[in-house]
């Protein structure tokens, strides 16, 4: 059986009791129920700046109803999907609203009614975290070449099989790497363990850039909230915790909404190719040899690497992006 709340006082209660288990989603159950204690109603003019500074929930309320279209609300709530969903060992989804919940790209859900037009619409958000006190990458999305390019396909952008192919070269792929072909590592300086972005096969390497370079917004979309398949509440809103304040003084936070973030992100940059070298591991790059990492906007594209994953194609947004967008 899964944990299903009767209502979201009910909800709310069983998020007290997981806050304290999984630390991970304590921030989210905690802004939600702070979400839950504002008073009502809400306009949506004077609408926030993207960096705020101090408390964020009535500006997270403020934007969902610039998504809607509202003037104003009077009642909003709020519900923390990630620790409802792992609220107990074996439990793996989670009713919301009349809707399974097995993955959610949406860390908060709000519910918001607007009792002039007699409705409710329902409103996700995407919260990132920073606990440094300088602001780090935020990873966006973790996947393999493969189901990334079945991705695209999925939502109506062609990708050959030879960028198949290139795509996992670059993650090093069992089958696709200089290790699986003598030949390849005979003077080989750099990684064995995958091909790096100008080493991939030309063809589709240079489509992948195509894609990439024409396609920027709608493959910036898909990361920002196509992350799981038949995801019912896909964000609509982003919040970032941008990194830890010094004693006293008040928390910063960056908000937008999906397409404000597409859109600045695009006007921020296109495709591009950075040189770096790798300097730390078990493979060092020697003295000159440099590689190319390709990015799109606020978007970082890189192999996995981690122990556990190192054949994972991982997507990052870029460190303190919310301070040059």
């Amino acid at each position: 059986m899964a944990l299903t709340p009767n209502d979201y006082k009910h909800a709310l209660q069983i998020q007290a009791g997981v806050a304290g288990r999984i630390a991970g989603h304590n921030f989210e159950t905690s802004l939600a129920q702070t979400i839950n204690n504002l008073p009502c109603p809400i306009s949506q003019n004077p609408l926030p700046d993207y960096l705020i500074n101090g408390n964020p929930e009535i500006s997270i309320v403020k934007k969902a109803l610039k998504i809607l279209g509202w003037g104003n609300c009077h009642a909003v709530e709020a519900i923390a999907l990630g620790p409802l969903a792992t609220a107990e060992e074996g439990k793996k989804w989670l009713e919301v609203n009349g809707m399974r919940v097995r993955a959610c790209k949406s860390d908060i859900l709000l519910t918001i009614y607007n009792s002039e037009l007699n409705i409710k619409e329902t409103v996700g958000i995407s919260v990132k975290q920073c606990s440094n006190k300088t602001p780090t990458n935020a990873q966006l999305y973790f996947t393999t070449a493969r189901a990334f390019c079945e991705l695209l396909r999925n939502n109506g952008i062609p990708v050959s099989d030879v960028a198949v192919s290139a795509l996992r070269q670059f993650c090093g792929d069992n089958g696709f790497a200089p290790k699986d072909n003598p030949v390849v590592l005979v003077g080989r300086v750099s990684d064995p363990r995958r091909y790096f972005w100008e080493e991939i096969n030309t063809e589709g390497r240079l489509e992948l850039e195509t894609i990439l370079t024409e396609r920027q917004p709608d493959i910036t979309r898909l990361l920002l909230q196509k992350a799981y398949i038949n995801d019912p509440y896909a964000p609509e809103l982003v919040l970032h915790l941008t990194k830890k304040m010094p004693a006293g003084q008040p928390q910063e936070f960056a908000l937008y909404t999906i397409d404000e973030l597409i859109e600045l992100s695009c006007n921020y940059a296109g495709f591009e190719k950075k040189k770096y070298s790798v300097r730390k591991g078990s493979y060092k790059d020697p003295a000159g040899v440099q590689h190319d990492a390709p990015r799109f906007g606020i978007v970082q594209m890189q192999r996995g690497g981690q122990a556990q994953h190192p054949e994972q194609l991982q997507f990052n947004l870029q460190a303190g992006y919310f301070y040059n967008i």
